[in-house]
């Protein structure tokens, strides 16, 4: 049986895994959507600047990784960036696809935020608290971004009532 110290690595590495992964599908969906987007130049903007916070995120957990000699889960990674591309996908196809980013990019950076939380706690009750500035920092960002979506979804929302009412290309 493994002891407690072991058992809270594990969980440790376990996670941070995961939050490299979902960090890998959180720029897979972001760059789909950046790519389409041409009637909202405040999101693109600001989505581009989340890929590289995100590209930033990714660095700060290879390097928590490569402190305790691990490494990211490559199938975990791909798996997950392929589930960020067929999510874009399926918003494409929308007629109000701008409103389904919103909605599903505010979902996703709120799932960031409860699993930095989390992973933060394991980080303290698990003896590797060195690493919790850098959960921090992608923290920070993470609530950032969500605040950002939260002020701003009234404004992508009233463009796009009013593009549509114009018979203007209004979903992305």
């Amino acid at each position: 049986m493994a002891d407690a110290q072991e058992t809270g690595r594990t969980i440790f590495v376990t996670g941070l895994r995961n939050a490299h992964a979902v960090e890998n599908q959180a720029l897979s969906l972001m760059k789909r959507q950046v790519e389409r987007i041409e009637n909202y130049p405040q999101v693109a903007d600001r989505l581009r600047l989340h890929i590289e916070e995100t590209n930033g995120q990714i660095r700060r957990l290879d390097e928590i990784l490569k402190s305790l000699g691990e490494d990211s889960s490559t199938l975990k990674d791909a798996g997950l960036s392929l589930l960020g591309n067929m999510a874009a996908m399926t918003h494409a196809v929308a007629q109000d696809e701008i409103l389904k980013n919103s909605f599903a990019n505010f979902a996703f950076e709120n799932f960031e935020i409860a699993a930095y939380k989390s992973l933060m706690q394991v980080a303290e009750l698990t003896g590797h608290a060195s690493a919790v500035p850098l959960l921090q920092q992608t923290l920070q960002e993470e609530m950032e971004m969500a605040r950002w979506l939260d002020s701003n979804m009234s404004a992508v929302t009233a463009t796009y009532l009013e593009r549509e009412q114009r018979g203007l290309t209004a979903g992305i």
